[in-house]
């Protein structure tokens, strides 16, 4: 994406009523809307989390699929989420809304309890082992996502990575955590959860065009 084209879309996100652009300043010190969520959708619904959203198309899907829901995505790529962004705004979609900040800080974003459910899906796996402070479901992640989460939240990763899989397994064995379900290739599941093939990202129906296993766990955190 050139720079230009970069430049047009941060003007843009500027713009547009479905997108909070807090300055990480703001965040460390007093976030406006954490807790307050609900004046921000105008109701009480639950609200889930797409973490790393990107483009933001799981984020859209999700909000069709489920309007007595409220949905956002998360992601520091503002460039990038400008398309799911607009596609929403286009299509009069009230119950999602794009966050740009950086993960690590979610837990200052949402109050304690305040999260129904958690999805992460696709990211990067960040395999080296320098890398590992970098994956979105470290030990540390996790217990920022249990602090934001209520009670029954539940969260979500899915991806083609069979690494990411296995490190995300062994780490809730580890603990004392649940796991709801549980597949290192969904689409070849004998009873898949339907929430885990419902919707389908541009990358995962490339990923199923090359055969390429897609993983999911569905688990709730206990620290």
């Amino acid at each position: 994406m050139g720079s230009k084209n970069k430049l047009k879309r941060f003007r843009e996100n500027e713009l547009f009523k479905n997108v909070i652009q807090p300055s990480r300043e703001e965040v460390l010190s007093n976030f406006e809307l954490q807790g307050k969520w609900p004046t921000f959708f105008n109701n009480n619904n639950p609200i889930v989390l797409e973490l790393g959203c990107g483009k933001g198309e799981y984020s859209v899907a999700l909000a069709k699929k489920y309007p007595n829901k409220n949905f956002i995505g998360v992601d520091i790529k503002g460039a990038r989420f400008w398309n799911g962004a607009k596609e929403a705004l286009q299509e009069n979609l009230s119950n999602v809304a794009f966050l740009r900040t950086q993960i690590e800080l979610i837990n200052l974003c949402f109050n304690k309890d305040e999260v129904s459910e958690i999805w992460i899906t696709f990211p990067d796996p960040q395999i080296k082992y320098k890398r590992t402070k970098h994956r979105l479901i470290n030990q540390d992640f996790l217990k920022k996502y249990q602090f934001i989460l209520s009670k029954e939240g539940i969260i979500h990763l899915k991806t083609d990575s069979e690494f990411l899989h296995g490190y995300l397994l062994g780490i809730l064995h580890e603990g004392n955590h649940e796991v709801l379900y549980a597949h290192h290739d969904i689409y070849n599941s004998s009873s898949p959860p339907k929430e885990a093939l419902e919707i389908q990202t541009f990358y995962e129906n490339q990923y199923l065009k090359q055969n390429k296993p897609i993983t999911y766990v569905k688990f709730k955190t206990d620290y």
